[in-house]
């Protein structure tokens, strides 16, 4: 446990924000696995904005939200 007490205010606070990130990884997850299930340009477009949100939060990565968002358009691709 942190002593200090700037220690225990970082740990609050980390508490808090990893509280914000997994809610925002889940609600981009649930928009790719709805997007699944359906495969509409609606269900994408909700897909590719949560995705992008969780990149520009830092939940994930740049690269990995570009990678995510090229195979999901490729699965609309392949059913059409």
């Amino acid at each position: 446990m942190p002593i200090t007490k700037s220690a225990i205010k970082k740990l609050r606070s980390d508490k808090k924000k990893a509280g914000f990130n997994r809610a925002t990884k889940t609600k981009a997850k649930s928009a790719m696995d709805n997007f699944k299930s359906l495969l509409t340009l609606d269900s994408l477009s909700l897909a590719f904005s949560a995705v992008d949100k969780a990149a520009k939060k830092g939940v994930i990565k740049g690269g990995k939200a570009d990678r995510i968002k090229a195979r999901l358009s490729k699965k609309l691709v392949v059913k059409s």
